[in-house]
Order: C-alpha cells, then structure tokens, then sequence
C-alpha cells in the first residue's frame, strides 16, 4: 500500500499542514522538526504526488503549447518535435488549443488557463491580441514561439522573407516572366504573420526583377489541400493568357493546384511550373519543387532553449533563424516555348 502524508504525520507525530511545510522547505517549521519529518518520510519510503511535488520545488515538470489548429502540417510536425525533447527530459506536455482563428468567433484564453499548470509555454506561429498578451506575461513564465515571429515572444522560424524570395527566384532563374502566386487568405494573414511576409517577399522579387505583378493573378487559397484546388480554379478559369509558373505560399496549396491543373489537362511542369514552401510529406512523392524547414527540429530547439531557461541559464532563450534549403523536383522546369 503506498505511504501517504498522513502516514508521515502519523509517524512524526506531527500535523499533516507541517509534514507538507517541511517537505516544501516552508518557514515556520523549526530545524528539529522538519529534520524529523525528512528522517520519517525517508524511513517509510513516502513518495509525494505529482501535485505534492509541485508545491515542494515550484516545478510542474510541465510545458505548454498554445497551438490554433492541431491539424495542419507544420503545427503537427513542431508539437512532434517539442514533444520528443520534453519526454527526453522527463517533462510532460499540455496542449492548448485555441481552436482556429482570432477572427469570426470569440477565442476565449486567459491567465488561468495555464496557471500553475506549467513551467513554461510555446506559442505556435500564432497573433495574440493585446488582451492575450498581457495574460501571458501576468503568469511570468518562460515563452517561446515556434513557426514565425509573434509579438511579445522570442521565437524559432526560418527567415519567411528570405525563403519566399528564393522560392520566386527560383522561377525567375528558370526563365519565366509571366508568374502567380497562390496566397494565405483574410484569416491566415489577420492571425499570423508568415503569409503576409512570403506574400510581401514574391511581389517584391518579381518588381525587382522588372517583371509585371499581375493582381488577377494572385490568389487566396488559405494554406491548404482544399483551398490550394479552389484557388486554381479561379485562377485557370480567367480569361486571357495564363501565368506559365506559379509560386504557392505552402506545399499543401501547391498540390491542390497541381491536383486541379491534373484535371485540366494542364503539363506540369512542361505548361505550368509550380513551387512551394515547407517539403510536406506529401511534397516528395508528387515531385514538387519546395523549399524545405524541418518543423519537428524547430520544436526541439525551442524546447531545449526553454528547459535551459527552466535549468537556471539566463537568456537561453533568443531568437533564432533556422535553415532551409531549395529542393527542386519535377515540378519546375524553363518554360516552353
């Protein structure tokens, strides 16, 4: 039968409120006595809950993550990553899901949601409200992101900017003038920042490369399979002449246009080049060209810069660009004719 705190009380002859403030290294237990409580919860092999434990270090051995969709490929990948370092390291993890967008419905997140709960917090790519903000420092916790810049928070992300512009070059290089862009739609770009940076960075490479940034030509498809295939259709249904390659802000609305430009008849990549952004698992296998981050190492480094900060190491915590690479595939290749 497993020894409880009222065994130890029992045993030292003392109060089970003064077994608990002994063992939490409390004031108001003299030397004698809390040495006798020590002595006895040994002598009886007395193990402390997770819950005792906490209240004797301070520690949860705990981290949060505060994530806004448990379904896409990036975020899976990173809550993989951190989740591996943790257990590594004997911490648990506790998801908070924010269930979606800010936007278009009341998101409810407070300070009590993780108080006392965790030692520390990552934050998934995700746009915190002021309101938000403030919750999370009135806790006083470690914080990081992971998968681009959110105020508020030193965070782990590839350079957005840097890889958008590689991903046009790399259409620009193989000679095409006439390019597309398939875009995050009205929520990704209110409730996150990397849209708008990779959308920023492609009209910026084509101007500078004297090029024509057609309007019509540029797309929501709001980052997914789904959305990508919907996109493509509005972008194969206009009329006149059609871009000859198209950069996509992820890998998932890449292989909707290329599942729609299938249907169509349309060559890939001899009619239509076609790049993205991530090298999802599914990326490989379809031959799409992609620029290439490894979510799951992004968790693990950020994990690991918290458990450092958690182990005492003032400013383990910083902001870190991680690598990415082109990886060109089938799907890219000059234009014809």
């Amino acid at each position: 039968m497993r020894v409880s705190i009222d065994d130890v009380a029992a045993r030292a002859g003392v109060s089970t409120a003064t077994v608990s403030r002994a063992l939490r290294g409390l004031p108001k237990v003299n030397a004698v006595t809390r040495q006798k409580v020590l002595d006895v919860a040994h002598e009886l092999g007395y193990v402390p809950s997770p819950s005792a434990t906490r209240l004797a270090t301070g520690r949860t051995k705990t981290v949060g993550v505060l994530v806004p969709f448990i379904d896409r490929w990036y975020f899976a990948h990173a809550l993989e990553g951190i989740d591996q370092e943790l257990r590594e390291r004997g911490y648990n993890l506790l998801l908070f899901s924010l269930g979606g967008y800010l936007h278009g419905q009341q998101r409810v997140f407070t300070e009590q949601m993780v108080r006392k709960q965790i030692d520390a917090l990552v934050v998934l790519c995700l746009g915190l409200t002021p309101m938000e903000l403030a919750e999370l420092q009135r806790i006083q916790i470690p914080m990081i992101s992971v998968g681009g810049p959110v105020k508020g928070c030193q965070g782990v992300h590839v350079d957005d900017v840097a890889a958008a512009t590689a991903a046009t070059q790399h259409l620009i290089d193989l000679g095409h003038r006439r390019i597309g862009h398939l875009r995050g739609g009205i929520n990704d770009e209110r409730n996150f920042v990397v849209p708008a940076l990779r959308s920023e960075a492609f009209e910026a490479t084509v101007l500078r490369a004297g090029l024509e940034l057609k309007a019509e030509w540029i797309i929501a498809g709001d980052f997914t399979v789904t959305e990508g295939l919907a996109a493509a259709v509005r972008l194969f249904d206009l009329p006149g002449e059609r871009p000859t390659a198209v950069f996509c802000g992820s890998d998932e609305m890449a292989l909707g246009l290329m599942f729609e430009a299938r249907r169509r008849g349309i060559r890939v990549p001899e009619d239509l080049s076609v790049v993205g952004i991530d090298d999802h698992d599914f990326s490989a296998p379809a031959g799409l060209s992609t620029i290439a981050q490894k979510p799951v190492e992004h968790g693990r480094r950020a994990a690991r810069m918290l458990l450092a900060e958690l182990d005492g190491e003032i400013g383990a915590i910083q902001e870190e660009l991680m690598p990415f690479n082109l990886v060109q595939r089938e799907s890219t290749a000059p234009p014809q004719g």
